[in-house]
């Protein structure tokens, strides 16, 4: 009998299938059918920090930071009062989801300051949360930001929020850090339970007729699973946070190599977006299937069996692979009509 199991901020979860943030969290209706096509646990969609600022009558002082620096925002400034619920929709959709199923359901938090919207945090664990992920989205456009003060930012967040809950903190980060290896640490250090790698950065694209800037969402590619895999397998072991990968998962294959590389969940939207909620049973179903033909009994039998500490030769994360990666390649031949 082949055993899913594994565990993530603590929950224990019948597999390590994860429904992550996306419209389809929005409704009910979908998160019950997630459950039902195997999905171990769901993230809901993100309350944003404008949302909660606007009801406050602050909103000027965030919109300093720019729309931009805000992953799900689909323009800039929208109608943040309708926009997914609001705030006490937003909690009242909480509280509905865990009536709903049985599965752990993890609340998303969407800022970057320290100001009075993070009390929302323990709002949505007094709404029912099993758990709270906060989605820190920011991109420095200062110039005379260094890099010390934006990693700061991300540190003071973490324990600010962790210091309102009770519930486990996952964080959600993007790429983009010069030591990721001790940012990943830093903010193990400021309270992160899970560290969820990585946020998508979205970037705007130019109406040359309109003279505009639009905002522009691509859905993921299995593509974007490499730089995850890289990161996980290189930061496992070297943390007390779990791990959990999100961005390019679409096979069973993916959740595989996500497990190998040290996570312990991996987290899917943009297949679920492109191939509907169903696609998990296939995903699932698949993961069996490979397990018992290569005679792994467990996820957690091979949980970080290829992670940069436990491989043979872990000079292949570094310069090593990049220097064979170019060595390597031998051009197409183009044909000629």
């Amino acid at each position: 009998m082949i055993d899913l199991k594994t565990t993530y901020l603590g929950l224990d979860l019948k597999n390590p299938l994860v429904a992550s943030p996306s419209p389809l969290c929005e409704e009910i209706s979908n998160i019950r059918q997630m459950e039902d096509a195997g999905a171990a646990a769901v993230v809901l969609h993100s309350l944003f920090e404008e949302q909660i600022t606007l009801e406050s009558s602050q909103l000027d002082d965030s919109l300093e930071a720019g729309a931009e620096s805000f992953a799900e925002s689909l323009s800039y400034f929208p109608d943040m009062t309708s926009y997914n619920l609001g705030p006490e929709g937003y909690l009242e959709h909480v509280r509905k989801a865990k009536a709903a199923v049985d599965i752990p359901v993890i609340a998303s938090l969407n800022g970057v300051s320290t100001e009075g919207w993070i009390k929302y945090a323990k709002k949505i664990e007094e709404a029912g949360a099993d758990a709270l992920e906060l989605n820190i989205y920011y991109l420095p456009t200062d110039p005379d930001m260094t890099a010390a003060e934006v990693e700061q930012v991300y540190y003071d967040l973490v324990a600010e929020v962790k210091t309102r809950l009770r519930i486990p903190l996952a964080v959600k980060i993007g790429p983009y850090f010069s030591s990721m290896g001790n940012a990943a640490q830093r903010l193990d250090e400021s309270g992160a339970d899970a560290l969820v790698l990585f946020n998508r950065f979205y970037q705007p694209d130019f109406d040359l007729e309109n003279l505009e800037v639009v905002p522009n969402l691509i859905l993921s590619t299995p593509h974007e699973l490499l730089l995850r895999l890289h990161w996980v397998a290189i930061i496992y072991g070297h943390i007390r946070a779990d791990l959990a990968l999100t961005g390019g998962v679409y096979t069973a294959a993916d959740v595989l190599k996500s497990m190998m590389a040290g996570a312990r969940v991996a987290m899917m939207t943009s297949a679920l977006l492109r191939y509907g909620i169903p696609h998990l049973e296939m995903v699932r179903r698949d993961l069996v299937e490979w397990m018992e033909k290569h005679e792994y009994e467990s996820i957690h039998q091979m949980q970080g069996s290829m992670a940069h500490k436990s491989v043979a030769d872990p000079s292949a994360f570094g310069r090593a692979n990049y220097m064979k990666m170019l060595s390597s390649y031998t051009p197409r031949a183009v044909s000629k009509k």
